[in-house]
This record gives structure tokens, sequence and C-alpha cells, in this order.
């Protein structure tokens, strides 16, 4: 069984950084993609960025380039913006196509301004 869990999720000013891990456990996969989504209240979900294991490609939404890192194991982010509030979610999957097939329980991140 695949498990996700994630960390590091907290208050930060806004300017700050913050860093979110993931702990996987259960993989079967040889290939495999790792990536985050976020969701906030009255808000769409959206895929905040995806790393693939096999060619280290990594993708990022528009609202967050430049500002957040994906890795295999975490995610870095920088410059945060009130409007990045929101539950943050590790997800994985066969790859980036197909990312969102496995969740983690989600970790608050709120940025005040």
């Amino acid at each position: 069984e695949v498990r996700l869990v994630e960390s590091g999720g907290g208050f930060v000013q806004a300017g700050g950084s913050l860093t979110l891990s993931c702990a996987a456990s259960g993989f079967t996969f040889d290939a495999y993609a790792m990536g985050w989504f976020r969701q906030a209240p009255g808000k769409e979900r959206e895929r905040v960025a995806c790393i693939d294991s096999e060619t280290g490609n990594s993708y990022y939404a528009d609202s967050v380039k430049g500002r957040f890192t994906i890795s295999l194991a975490s995610l870095q982010m920088h410059s945060l913006k009130p409007e990045d509030t929101a539950v943050y979610y590790c997800t994985t999957g066969g790859d980036c196509a197909n990312v969102d097939s496995y969740w983690g329980q989600g970790t608050q991140v709120t940025v005040s301004s």
C-alpha cells in the first residue's frame, strides 16, 4: 500500500519561506513521479508542481514558477504570498500525467500579509 505523509506546513509571513517534506512508502514503481497539489477554501484544486524520477524533469504552475522548487522528497517555497495559503497535498503516480494516483493527508500552509 502506497503511503504518503506530509510535514513542514505552518504559519509564515509574506515574503518568507517554508519547506514541505513528503515521506513515501509502499512503492512498487520503478519509475514514478512526485507531485504537490494545493486547495484553498472556495477555490479549485491546483497542481503546483511535479517531478519525474526517470527524467528529472520538473513542471510548475505559473503561479509558483520561480518561487517553488520540487524534489523527489520536498517542496521548497520562497517569496511566499498570502494567496499561497492552502492545504498542500503530496501525491505520486507512474508519471506526471498520473501523479494524482495517490494522495497524502495534506498539510496547512498559512501566509499572513
